[in-house]
């Protein structure tokens, strides 16, 4: 998303990553699941007699190309500000080497991540910032950022809030905990189908506390079985003894509280996600970036 320097503002380069937006909604019964304007595909009927196929494919791959290159992007920056964190060595820094298995689930090249962790100790400094918001119903959000101009930061992320009917809003925080989440392949060792009872099974003999499916790109079925910070490892580990698939393992923030949204509040609260979801490099003007 663009945002136009009515600040007033010079358009100096800046870096901003937002790593991620947690929102804690719950809807109000019965209503449709949340529509992703990311996702949204607009089918027609017969194709006219010799329309360019491109016309199709550019519709698809053209998002998913945009979106792949963004997710490496934020990859890129969590990778240079762990190693100048911990030390380029994934052996003796914990969140490196956490970063490097989702840039592989990911399928992030091995050179490009070769590249950003060589690269870790050159450019600006970047900074970690957690900001609290209240969201559209009086929803509680969370927005992680890596940022290298953290006034500047702050002063964007505030103008997208206030334009999605948000605010910054002290309190948040105490709606979500902090998590270990281990992501795992739908389909086992034996590439058979991990059915969601089964995995409510296994999360049990694992140790963790809940597990749920998600569609990740490509729509590729995903389970998260979520944990205590200090069991992540002693988890993922008795989940791969029990020939399961772990993708990748990380810290997240997982809402503790809900509110009962409208399902015009609903709509709102996807698009105000969907909006930081869209921003990525702020360079050379005031773009921004999320997840």
């Amino acid at each position: 998303m663009s945002l136009p320097s009515a600040m007033g503002r010079a358009a100096a380069p800046y870096s901003c990553c937002v790593l991620a937006s947690v929102l804690a909604p719950r809807l109000a019964a019965p209503a449709p699941a949340p529509r992703s304007s990311c996702r949204a595909l607009h089918t027609t009927g017969a194709t006219p007699a010799g329309h360019n196929k491109w016309s199709k494919v550019k519709h698809i791959k053209g998002p998913r190309d945009a979106e792949r290159s963004r997710l490496f992007q934020k990859l890129t920056m969590l990778l240079r500000f762990a190693v100048k964190e911990g030390g380029p060595n994934p052996d003796l820094n914990t969140n490196l080497a956490n970063i490097i298995e989702q840039c592989r689930s990911k399928s992030m090249p091995k050179a490009s991540i070769e590249a950003a962790i060589k690269g870790g100790d050159k450019g600006k400094s970047s900074s970690y910032l957690l900001y609290e918001a209240r969201g559209p119903g009086g929803s509680a959000l969370l927005i992680e950022v890596l940022t290298n101009n953290a006034k500047r930061a702050y002063q964007d992320i505030r103008l997208i809030l206030s334009r999605n009917g948000a605010q910054m809003s002290e309190g948040a925080r105490h709606s979500f905990d902090k998590k270990g989440v281990i992501t795992v392949s739908g389909q086992d060792r034996q590439q058979r189908p991990v059915a969601l009872e089964q995995a409510l099974e296994l999360a049990i003999e694992a140790g963790a506390q809940d597990v749920w499916e998600e569609d990740e790109e490509e729509e590729r079925a995903v389970l998260k079985f979520v944990c205590e910070v200090p069991s992540l490892h002693r988890v993922r580990e008795k989940l791969d003894s029990r020939g399961l698939q772990s993708l990748s393992t990380a810290l997240e923030f997982i809402p503790n509280a809900r509110v009962r949204l409208s399902d015009e509040e609903m709509e709102r609260a996807s698009q105000l996600l969907a909006t930081l979801g869209d921003c990525q490099e702020v360079e050379p003007s005031p773009w921004l970036s999320g997840h």
